[in-house]
């Protein structure tokens, strides 16, 4: 396991258990987050107040569950992150989720840069890597 993959073990384990100063830890104070605009909470959000705002919000909608990684690839400072989230969101009984994946970028063994994306393929074209899968 990398430095860069046990960093992002601890930051989704800091995620599920609604740790919001702990994801601060892997961030670099630099540190840039995209979501996608086809995501409940698009945008570019800058610096370690605003990327851990913009988590804890989301994470603020489940009532349980968890977003669990699957698989790491790595291409130079690159990580991709194959997750499987699975919550019920609060005020709800139905369970939802999804399989999708994020893109990190270290420097210095923080996080720089934070992207998710609704396709994994997409990805991985990001960080120039070839799934053998």
């Amino acid at each position: 396991m990398s430095n860069e993959t046990a960093a992002l073990e601890g930051f989704f384990a800091a995620v599920n258990r609604n740790d919001m100063q702990a994801i601060t830890d892997y961030f670099d104070p630099q540190i840039v987050r995209i979501e996608p605009e086809d995501f409940p909470t698009a945008g570019t959000y800058r610096g370690i107040t605003e990327v851990r705002e913009h988590v804890a919000k989301g994470r603020a909608t489940w009532a349980e569950g968890t977003c669990q990684p699957e698989k790491y690839l790595e291409n130079g400072d690159k990580v991709v992150v194959y997750l499987h989230a699975r919550v019920r969101l609060k005020d709800s009984t139905d369970w939802v989720g999804g399989r999708f994946a994020d893109g990190f970028v270290f420097r210095n063994g923080r996080i720089v840069q934070y992207l998710s994306f609704g396709e994994r393929v997409d990805a991985l074209k990001w960080a120039g890597i070839e799934d053998q899968e």
